[in-house]
């Protein structure tokens, strides 16, 4: 398929590889979603409130790492389908719920298993072991990166970094 990640750039970025799998997976999973009218835009809030329904449109947006008004537009298409409702709460005003409706929970039955799919086509000729060092590789990038992420947030740690650099 990539023949060119296997001769031109065999020592590429990891990142480059992390990027490309990422969207072969993504690719593969839409693929199938349009078999069904789903967007993949609305598969990362499907799978979110599959696990946590009822969730504010704030908490869904930090859940799924968008922005404020691209969760409002996915919703927005998302309750003109039938898969969700959002509503104030009487407790509550100031904040969005957003609830499936008995269709969006139907879904998971259907996509769920495309998800799977994908998954078992992507790793279909590892090993066990393989697949269990490529889990614990990524985890471990991801731990990595996280870190270095709350390390750059912190305005002492960098402050003091770089009046350190300084001669």
């Amino acid at each position: 398929m990539l023949q060119h990640w296997h001769e031109g750039v065999p020592d590429d970025r990891l990142a480059h590889l992390v990027k490309d799998a990422t969207r072969s997976f993504l690719r593969s999973l839409q693929t199938r979603l349009a078999r069904h009218d789903v967007q993949l835009g609305h598969w990362t809030f499907l799978r979110i409130l599959w696990e946590k329904d009822g969730l504010t449109q704030a908490e869904l947006s930090a859940e799924a790492g968008v922005m404020a008004p691209t969760t409002a537009i996915a919703l927005k298409a998302m309750e003109e389908l039938g898969y969700v409702l959002r509503k104030q709460r009487p407790d509550n005003r100031k904040s969005i719920y957003v609830f499936l409706t008995p269709a969006g929970k139907r879904l998971k039955a259907k996509l769920v298993p495309l998800a799977e799919e994908v998954n078992a086509l992507a790793i279909r000729s590892l090993t066990d072991a393989h697949i269990s060092i490529v889990r614990r590789s990524l985890l471990k990038i991801i731990d990595n990166l996280a870190s270095d992420e709350c390390i750059q947030d912190d305005p002492k740690r960098t402050g003091a970094a770089q009046s350190s650099a300084r001669p």
